[in-house]
């Protein structure tokens, strides 16, 4: 038996399990549940409506949840405060502010005014203003990193940030399945389209989630105040990475079968259960770039993440804010005190997700490398 004949084998058999894992295991938990699976099984899967009572907001839920925010950030965010005496700053690039910076902000703002406004010969695109504000970011926040560092996506690794916009209008498209097992969050006036037309609406926007994170992530760690303190940290290292490795997985795809059991009450499992399955199986195909660097106390690039999915969420929701096409949310236990149109506990839920974002980048970067033939792991530190 021919080792490329194993290889494929084995290629198969991670890709049915994790098919499984983040798609199959869901629509197990809907079925044992007794949910409508044709409810699960629309294309494309956004929620415009909601058919599921949510629980009303709740005191000590809410104070439950922000202790345990709290429990998990303070002590970063400590230790960040604790170490400003000894920033090492970065060598300054020597770098004027690059003339497609100012082009990023003229985009940015002029797709801002576009998306609030309701100016007569704007309405056959007003739906669709959500996009430009975002590529206008992308632009500006590369110019800003490469301003500092010399180095960006954009002038840099251009094809893989092209890429990443493919990857992610995928990525996204994932999250908007797995809200129809709880409905936190559904679109209100996106008009009459056909399914065509719909899918390709959304995805426009959809497609800018990864690139806008990702070089937040970089212009972050371009400012050592924003990390000091964090390159040795609390380290890592399970006794026994295998069994760590499959127990993550399999709790990772417990978690998708168990939301539809009690969605008002496990909905936060939509952002870790995805993390725990993609990063279980990254690590048993070999990948381990992205928490490796915990075995050292090395958490610069995982709270960069957090902290960039943080600040783009906060752009997010105010650009949805007043925008005419937008979501809103109906969150269980919490639904309460909101910074636009999310709950501010809801904020928290961006702090998994850029762990996502990060596992999603790492594994774009491992398969365009591949396809290159020339696959090197990046470091921990902000590497293009």
């Amino acid at each position: 038996m021919s080792n490329s004949y194993l290889i494929k084998q084995v290629g198969a058999f991670f890709f049915f399990l994790a098919i499984g894992a983040l798609a199959g295991a869901p629509l197990m938990g809907a079925w044992l549940a007794g949910r409508p699976l044709e409810t699960f099984l629309v294309l494309p899967p956004m929620t415009t409506s909601i058919y599921l009572e949510k629980a009303p907001f709740s005191w000590p839920a809410f104070f439950i949840i922000a202790a345990l925010v709290l429990l998990v950030m303070v002590p970063f965010i400590l230790r960040v405060l604790n170490s400003q005496k000894v920033v090492q700053q970065l060598p300054k690039a020597g770098r004027n502010f690059p003339w497609w910076g100012w082009l990023g902000l003229a985009i940015m703002l002029a797709g801002w005014i576009a998306a609030w406004t309701r100016i007569p010969w704007l309405a056959p695109v007003q739906t669709f203003t959500f996009t430009p504000p975002w590529i206008g970011f992308i632009i500006l926040v590369n110019a800003i990193t490469f301003m500092r560092t010399g180095k960006s996506l954009i002038t840099h690794r251009p094809v893989y940030l092209v890429s990443m916009f493919v990857f992610s209008a995928v990525f996204w498209w994932y999250f908007e399945y797995l809200n129809l097992l709880v409905e936190n969050w559904f679109y209100v006036n996106v008009g009459v389209y056909n399914p065509v037309r719909f899918f390709w609406y959304a995805t426009l926007p959809f497609s800018t989630v990864l690139p806008a994170v990702i070089s937040t992530t970089y212009l972050i760690e371009s400012y050592p105040r924003l990390t000091t303190g964090l390159q040795n940290f609390l380290t890592i290292r399970p006794a026994k990475p295998a069994v760590f490795i499959w127990v993550s997985l399999a709790a990772g795809t417990a978690g998708m079968v168990l939301i539809s059991f009690f969605p008002d009450y496990l909905f936060p499992f939509l952002w870790f259960a995805p993390t725990a399955i993609i990063g279980s199986l990254m690590a048993l195909r070999g990948n381990t770039e992205l928490f490796t660097p915990l075995a050292s106390g090395n958490w610069v690039r995982l709270y960069s993440l957090a902290l960039a999915a943080l600040v783009c969420g906060f752009f997010w929701e105010m650009w949805n804010y007043h925008s005419l096409t937008k979501w809103v949310y109906s969150i269980p236990l919490v639904h309460r005190f909101l910074i636009f149109e999310m709950p501010v506990l809801g904020y928290a839920g961006y702090l998994p997700f850029g762990l996502q974002c990060g596992l999603a980048a790492s594994l774009l970067n491992h398969l365009y490398q591949k396809i290159k033939g020339a696959y090197k792991a990046p470091s921990a530190k902000c590497s293009f």
